[in-house]
Parts: C-alpha cells; sequence; structure tokens
C-alpha cells in the first residue's frame, strides 16, 4: 500500500468535513467553513513547523507561523472577530522573528516583524473612534527602526535611531492641531533621509 496514497487523503478530507457537519447540524458548533480550513491549514503549518523544530530549516519558520496563524484567525469566535488582523499579522511577525533571533546576522527580518505587528495593533483600533491609525503606524515604523540598533548585534547599525526618532515624531504629530503640516513635513523627511543613505554609500565608497 502506498504511504501517501491520494484516496487515503481524499477520504480522511471527506471524513472530517462529514463530521463537522454532523456537528454543525446537531447544534455542537457553528461555522463550519472557518473549521474546516483552520484544522487543514493548521495541518499544513504544523508540518512546517515540525521540519522548524526537527530538521532546524529556518526558512520553514515562515510558511510555519503564517499558515498557523491564519488557522489561528479562522478559529476565533464571532465575538472576537476583531482581532483575527491581530492573530494573523502577529504570526507573520513571528516568522521574521525567528528568522532574526536564529542568527542576529539575518537583522533585516526586524523591519518586516515591526511592520507586521504594527499592522495587527492597528486592526484592533482600525475601527475605534478617536483613534489616528496612521499616527499608530508611524508609531509602530519609528519603534521598528529603534529595535534595530537596540538588539544585539545592533551596534553597527546606530544610524537606525534617526528615522526611528523622525518616524516616532511624525507619528505623534498626527492627530494633534499641528497634523496638517505633516503634508509638507513627510516629503522632506523622505528627502532628507534619501539624502543620507545616497551620503552614506558615496562615503563608504573605496577611492579609485
Amino acid at each position: 500500500m502506498k504511504r501517501y496514497d491520494p484516496r487515503l487523503w481524499l477520504g480522511g478530507l471527506l471524513i472530517l468535513a462529514g463530521v463537522l457537519v454532523l456537528l454543525q447540524n446537531l447544534k455542537i458548533i457553528s461555522e463550519v467553513g472557518d473549521v474546516f480550513w483552520g484544522i487543514i491549514w493548521g495541518g499544513v503549518g504544523l508540518y512546517f513547523l515540525n521540519r522548524l523544530i526537527t530538521h532546524r530549516e529556518w526558512w520553514a519558520a515562515f510558511p510555519a507561523f503564517a499558515l498557523l496563524g491564519v488557522a489561528g484567525s479562522l478559529f476565533l469566535p464571532k465575538s472576537l472577530d476583531r482581532y483575527s488582523g491581530m492573530v494573523f499579522f502577529a504570526a507573520l511577525g513571528i516568522d521574521f522573528l525567528w528568522a532574526y533571533f536564529t542568527d542576529t546576522a539575518r537583522w533585516w527580518a526586524i523591519i518586516p516583524a515591526g511592520v507586521m505587528l504594527t499592522l495587527g495593533t492597528i486592526s484592533i483600533f482600525d475601527n475605534v473612534r478617536g483613534v489616528d491609525t496612521g499616527g499608530l503606524f508611524f508609531l509602530g515604523l519609528g519603534l521598528t527602526f529603534l529595535l534595530v540598533a537596540i538588539l544585539p548585534g545592533g551596534a553597527s547599525r546606530s544610524w537606525t535611531l534617526i528615522p526611528g526618532a523622525i518616524l516616532i515624531a511624525f507619528g505623534a504629530i498626527l492627530g494633534t492641531p499641528f497634523a496638517s503640516f505633516t503634508q509638507y513635513i513627510g516629503p522632506v523627511v523622505l528627502i532628507l533621509f534619501g539624502g543620507y543613505l545616497v551620503f552614506r554609500f558615496f562615503r563608504n565608497q573605496s577611492p579609485t
């Protein structure tokens, strides 16, 4: 008998679907579609998580935590639906944090991790009146750049303190009476930061 015979997998999926539909008809569970796909994606995520832990294949962290995040968001009850985005984005953030903490040479992973966690936080406050999510976004980005310099191995990346401080100040201004000035401050900040990076590039070039 083939170990991975397609009939075995198809039969197992049909049994799972039948059991879930029966439980829904008995009023034991609801949203059977979300539960079904949550189990499927969770199972695939656990497969990659096993490869990550047992075979030390760091790349497996990306499909593992991403799929587990999808499964987690599907399993959430309707009363907690507002947190589904946070669960998913937090899982994506864990992907990149794993990549960094298993090898600090991969410091670039801190930035997408911070962006994912920021987006997850914003998803919670997206419909909360009085909360400026634009300001939260820039605050999250600013804190991310600060972490690039603060976390282990960041001594050589102290330059990220500059954009970090600027982004935090920019985020703090949004939602205040001075927010109208950001339409001018933003482009100026981009120009200055871009010019700083270009300056660093040419300064570090070896003389020919």
